[in-house]
């Protein structure tokens, strides 16, 4: 590390930036010798969101949420399917800046619209990595009476996870595979997710729901999913899972979808261990 690089410890990446220098987010950055979130309100994308899409399968049926997300991840799923904000930075998409102040506005208007309207979410990409966002705006959107939801990859720091965990009224964590070997392909670690996982489990106002897409040949086989389903229950068999069939996307178009029925019946193995099993994208 050079001697003005500085370190950003919001991910296991911990990326040494010096001047000027963005991490491998490409939402953070060295700014003035200090890491600065330069992706803060910076949205790519916003819209009204049934719930059962986020997906959040037994929180609040039926209400909407105004989803909201910007640039900038910092894992690499070669089968990402919002690649087109996720992989990118500030120079290759279009954005618009909305404070948290203005956040809230537009969630009042939402909810003037459609009643069901109950909350903000935090998607599309990953937003913990402007995590100083997503507790501004969500202090505010809890001032005005409205809920929180975040849908994260989770591999982020515990003290991230701590700094925003009060504020989360719903959360689906993206548990993309049990295996450190998959994780460290994707340029995270397995260990950081599931502290994330247990953290947010152990908070009395969040509610736990977590997302496994079933990819043919890097996470598909029963084995591993019931490792995955084992573990989850042992951190609390309360939580939701959601089993999610794999279509091509991004750089990872070399296989077909995940079989149906090959999705139905890891689900069936995952309900060796959880009682609530759902299966998505069949």
């Amino acid at each position: 590390m050079g001697s003005n690089a500085i370190r950003c410890d919001v991910c296991p990446r911990g990326c040494a930036l010096p001047p000027g220098a963005h991490g491998a987010c490409r939402a953070r950055a060295n700014v003035d010798g200090a890491i600065r979130p330069t992706g803060y309100g910076r949205l790519t994308a916003i819209a009204i969101d049934p719930v059962e899409k986020k997906p959040l399968a037994r929180w609040r049926p039926g209400s909407t949420v105004l989803s909201l997300g910007g640039y900038g991840c910092n894992l690499r799923c070669p089968w990402c399917q919002n690649a087109g904000i996720s992989q990118v930075g500030e120079l290759d998409v279009a954005w618009r800046e909305v404070r948290p102040n203005m956040l809230v506005a537009l969630a009042e208007d939402a909810r003037c619209r459609d009643s069901r309207m109950v909350g903000v979410a935090y998607t599309y990409n990953e937003p913990l990595v402007c995590w100083e966002y997503v507790r501004d705006a969500g202090e505010l959107v809890h001032g005005a009476g409205f809920a929180n939801v975040l849908v994260s990859a989770g591999c982020v720091s515990e003290r991230v996870v701590q700094e925003v965990a009060p504020l989360i009224d719903a959360a689906n964590i993206d548990l993309k595979a049990f295996s450190d070997k998959t994780y460290r392909a994707l340029g995270g670690e397995l260990s950081c997710v599931q502290r994330t996982i247990e953290l947010l489990a152990a908070t009395p106002t969040c509610h736990l729901e977590v997302t496994t897409l079933v990819v043919p040949g890097v996470n598909d086989s029963e084995d591993e999913m019931r490792q995955l389903a084992a573990w989850l229950a042992s951190v609390d068999p309360g939580i939701v899972l959601h089993v999610t069939r794999f279509h091509p996307a991004w750089r990872k178009r070399d296989v077909g979808p995940t079989p149906v029925r090959h999705v139905y019946d890891l689900a069936d193995v995952a309900r060796g261990h959880l009682a609530h099993v759902y299966t998505g994208n069949c």
